[in-house]
């Protein structure tokens, strides 16, 4: 499980290792090597807590361009609700999970269009 430093323990990253594609180089063998991709994982979890931009990624961690794209890849390929559906697996067959109560936040969902306004534009955009 995530802890609340929002970093990976090394059991849950065994967990949800097999989920993220192992990085690649280039056929010529070009280029630097792809970063690691639980370091890229750390990186992005990083963010989330910190709510900082990606051009402000620590030093420990990798490029923020290079975890942005990560990011971006990794949910292309659905890297995430894979990943996320494995550890909630794990929670509730060690019964950590209680089904009984579950809560739905919709803060990030926009509005499909034509859909009522819940609250008035303001003046600029009216």
């Amino acid at each position: 499980m995530l802890t609340a430093g929002m970093s990976l323990r090394t059991s849950d990253w065994k967990r949800i290792e097999r989920f993220f594609p192992a990085p690649r180089r280039r056929r010529d063998g070009r280029g630097r090597p792809w970063a690691a991709n639980r370091a890229c994982v750390e990186g992005i979890l990083w963010l989330l807590r910190s709510g900082a931009r990606w051009r402000d990624m620590p030093v420990p961690y990798p490029s923020g361009v290079t975890c942005w794209r990560r990011l971006r890849r990794w949910q292309e390929l659905e890297v995430w609700e894979k990943a996320w559906r494995q550890l909630l697996r794990q929670l509730d067959q060690r019964g950590h999970l209680d089904w009984d109560e579950a809560f739905l936040d919709a803060t990030f969902l926009q509005a499909k269009i034509g859909a009522k306004q819940s609250a008035k534009p303001c003046a600029e955009k009216g």
